[in-house]
C-alpha cells in the first residue's frame, strides 16, 4: 500500500500529462518562446528560489535543530538548499520554450514578450515570483492533508474491490 501511496502523490504533483512527438513546435514558435524567455526579469529564478525557500525551509530547519545540529551547519545546510533550488530551477527552465511554444501560437508569444515589456507587464513578472510564493506557502500546510484524505479514500476503493487488508 505504501508504494501505492507515493505513486499516488507523484502523480498528483507531477500531474498526467506527456508530451507527444507530434506536438513538437516549429523553429519559428520555439524562437518566439526563446525571446519571450529572455524578457523575463534576470533575477526572476532567485526571486522565486527565495519564495520557495521561505515556504519549505522553516520545516527542514526545525527538524534540523531536533536532531541537535549546531547552528553553523544549518547555515551551510541552508545555502545548500537555496543553491539546490537555483540549480534546480535553471535546468528546469531549459525546458520552458518547448513547451511555451507548445501551448501558444508565435503570435501570442510576441504578444506575451510585448506585453510584459509594458510597465504592467514588468510589474507581472516582478510580482509573480511573490505571488507563486505566497500561493507555495499556503499550499504546503495542505499538501498532508489532501495525501491523507486521497490515501483514506483510494484505500477504501481498493479494499472495496478486494485490495489489501
Amino acid at each position: 500500500m505504501r508504494s501505492l501511496r507515493i505513486l499516488l502523490l507523484l502523480m498528483l504533483v507531477a500531474g498526467a500529462g506527456y508530451a507527444r512527438a507530434d506536438d513538437a513546435p516549429s523553429p519559428e514558435a520555439l524562437q518566439a518562446a526563446h525571446e519571450l524567455l529572455a524578457v523575463l526579469s534576470p533575477d526572476m529564478m532567485k526571486q522565486l528560489t527565495g519564495r520557495i525557500t521561505a515556504a519549505f525551509w522553516p520545516a527542514v530547519e526545525q527538524q534540523a535543530r531536533a536532531n541537535n545540529i549546531d547552528d553553523a551547519t544549518i547555515g551551510e545546510l541552508h545555502k545548500e538548499f537555496e543553491r539546490s533550488q537555483i540549480a534546480f530551477l535553471a535546468d528546469a527552465m531549459k525546458e520552458a520554450p518547448p513547451i511555451y511554444a507548445r501551448h501558444f501560437t508565435v503570435a501570442e508569444l510576441r504578444e506575451l514578450a510585448t506585453f510584459y515589456r509594458t510597465p504592467t507587464g514588468a510589474k507581472a513578472l516582478s510580482e509573480m515570483p511573490q505571488v507563486m510564493g505566497d500561493l507555495t506557502t499556503d499550499l504546503v500546510p495542505r499538501l498532508q492533508e489532501l495525501q491523507r484524505q486521497t490515501a483514506e479514500s483510494f484505500t477504501k476503493i481498493l479494499q472495496e474491490h478486494g485490495y489489501g487488508k
